[in-house]
């Protein structure tokens, strides 16, 4: 490896859908640890686009993606439902606040309007907010997709080359890799997702304080059939989340256990939570228990991303703690944080966005 204009650290939908917008504005190299991009979190997603999903300062990233991904051929309309117990209710209507003047589109719905939506729902859920901009996302296509236009734009995409040291001198980063390898470069961005404090420490960079927590999925098989249309559906206080694929359930505690970064695997009290949350919820019989996995989702201390230059180490970028919304996030992200590395201005994209909101310099 030879000298390159940026060198992104991780491969994942951070990594790659930087690297597609850098390639453009100069040589790239993406440096990936694992034999296959995608590997921890982004293969593990429970692939939704959902405009409240990751709280107010995450919804202009959300919105200014939206348009995006539907022309793409990325979102399949889904819809979600926000359920509430009679004791939840001031839950709803703090939700509501919350989101009020955001530009999300949610409405608060009645028991019998959930009926028709959710077939089976049990006795004792008795309002909802709706959100019918919800929608599944091709997380598969929508990675090989700026995987595809990295490398079309001459980016290098090197697997299993885990960044073991890097120095700052002369102006140029040196690079060095568990396997051997070596490489320059002018600026090294730092899209490691669980690793990312990891690559901070190694760089000199500022301490965020980007902390992993592990999440659980579970694919159910259940009798009789959910409807292939059955909305997302999610527990007003955060204690689930479920929905439909491929004749399947995917279903989530909802769990955020703080995780060293690893290949994380699901605890089987987080499978037996999710399931008993899920049975509360349908009426219906658990035919088996076809898969469970994890996945890590990484937040600063904030819960926001963190998108620009680091505070003491020169030359070294932020584009990390993207939490459970990087894939949902992506264009814009990815847009907004290339056009603060390379110094170009907003586009029709980016231009609602407030960038000061991302910087890594509000943790100075």
């Amino acid at each position: 490896m030879d000298h390159t204009d940026f060198a992104v650290i991780g491969a994942g939908i951070a990594g790659a859908s930087i690297a597609a917008e850098l390639a453009p504005h100069g040589s790239v190299l993406v440096a990936e640890a694992e034999r296959h991009p995608g590997y921890h979190t982004t293969g593990r997603s429970a692939a939704f686009w959902e405009e409240c999903y990751g709280g107010p300062g995450v919804v202009p990233l959300t919105l200014a993606s939206g348009a995006w991904l539907r022309e793409g051929g990325f979102l399949r309309e889904r819809g979600a439902l926000y359920i509430a117990r009679a004791d939840q209710l001031g839950l709803l209507d703090s939700f509501e606040q919350t989101f009020a003047g955001t530009g999300v589109s949610i409405t608060r719905i009645a028991r019998a309007g959930m009926e028709r939506l959710v077939p089976g729902l049990q006795q004792g859920w008795v309002e909802a907010i709706s959100e019918p901009q919800c929608a599944d996302i091709d997380v598969a296509a929508l990675h090989q997709h700026y995987l595809t236009q990295a490398r079309q734009g001459g980016a290098q995409i090197a697997t299993g080359h885990r960044l073991i040291a890097a120095e700052r001198r002369g102006g140029l980063w040196h690079l060095a890799f568990e396997q051997g390898g070596q490489a320059t470069a002018r600026v090294l961005v730092n899209a490691a997702g669980a690793w990312a404090d990891e690559v901070a420490q190694i760089a000199g960079g500022q301490a965020i304080g980007i902390t992993p927590l592990r999440r659980t999925v579970v694919q159910l098989r259940v009798d009789p059939p959910v409807h292939p249309g059955l909305p997302l559906v999610l527990g007003i206080d955060g204690s689930f989340y479920f929905k439909p694929e491929s004749g399947r359930i995917w279903l989530s505690p909802h769990d955020e256990t703080p995780s060293p970064p690893c290949d994380a695997a699901p605890e089987e009290l987080d499978v037996a939570h999710a399931i008993a949350r899920f049975e509360r919820v349908i009426a219906c019989r658990i035919a088996a228990v076809e898969r469970k996995w994890a996945g890590l989702r990484s937040f600063a201390p904030d819960r926001l991303p963190v998108y620009g230059w680091d505070g003491q180490a020169e030359g070294f970028f932020w584009f990390a703690g993207q939490g459970g919304f990087g894939i949902q996030t992506a264009p814009a992200a990815a847009r907004l944080a290339a056009q603060i590395a390379t110094g170009r201005g907003a586009d029709a994209m980016t231009q609602a966005i407030d960038a000061a909101v991302y910087s890594p310099q509000r943790f100075v």
